[in-house]
This record gives structure tokens, sequence and C-alpha cells, in this order.
């Protein structure tokens, strides 16, 4: 099973998109699953609910940091090449979606009880957020 197929069946599952693409990736990235998905848990619905951005890219900035990110205040060159990596995520990600806004990408403000409603009965979670999460692993996959 490829990482972006973990990734859409921890979704699936019941694991929000933020924790669905970092525990695809936590294996290989010397994490524990269960520690990727406690770290990633706040992420999900665009950070904690407040749709901003989306938990699947969250989840791809996390991986991206382990794998590259500073861990000594003067090792610039390891934060340029984490910066570097999260923008080009980024553009790729909204060349594909056109935003990592999680409003912009489900059309509604899940914090919002009659916006969470209709997100509810249009099954945005079933319908649009898999491919999200699938595009973040892909995405993701490719460039670490």
């Amino acid at each position: 099973m490829t990482k972006s197929e973990q990734a859409v069946d921890a979704f699936m599952k019941g694991f929000n998109c933020s924790q669905a693409v970092l525990s695809a990736f936590s294996p290989s990235l010397g994490l524990d699953r269960d520690a990727a998905l406690k770290l990633s848990c706040a992420f999900g619905a665009g950070m904690g609910r407040t749709c901003q951005t989306c938990g699947a890219v969250t989840g791809a900035y996390l991986a991206i940091s382990i794998k590259h990110g500073r861990d000594r205040l003067e090792d610039q060159e390891k934060r340029e090449k984490t910066y570097s990596l999260v923008q080009e995520f980024d553009h790729r990600f909204k060349a594909k979606h056109k935003s990592v806004n999680c409003r912009d990408l489900l059309g509604c403000d899940l914090g919002d009880p009659a916006d969470a409603k209709k997100a509810s009965e249009k099954q945005l979670s079933r319908t649009v957020c898999p491919e999200f999460v699938r595009s973040a692993a892909e995405i993701l996959e490719d460039i670490l």
C-alpha cells in the first residue's frame, strides 16, 4: 500500500486529515505512529476546526519539518531546506486545488454551526476531503 493509500485509509477510518497524512509517513521519519497521531490531532479541519490551513497540508508540513527541520540554532541550512520544501509543497498543492485554506477548499466554515451542518449533509469529509489527503500525501512522497 502506498503512503497516499495509507493516508486515505487512515482518514476514512476516522483520523483527521492531518493525522492521516503524518501517520502515513511517520515510520519512515523515525516517528512512532501513536506520537504522530497525537502530535497532529490539533491540526485537523483547518487547525482545530477553525478552517484555516487544511489539515492534510499541515500534516505534510509537519512531515517535512521532522525530516529536514533545524534542531541546532546555528543550522541555517536545514531551516532554509525546510522552508523551501514547504513552499514547493504549497505551490504544488495550490496548483492542483487553488488553495491550501480549508474554508476555500470546502466552500464553508466548519466553525459556523450552519455551515458545519451543510458540510455534514453534503458529506464533504467523505466526498472531497479524501482527495486533499491523497494529493497531500502524493506531493509529500514526491518531494521527500
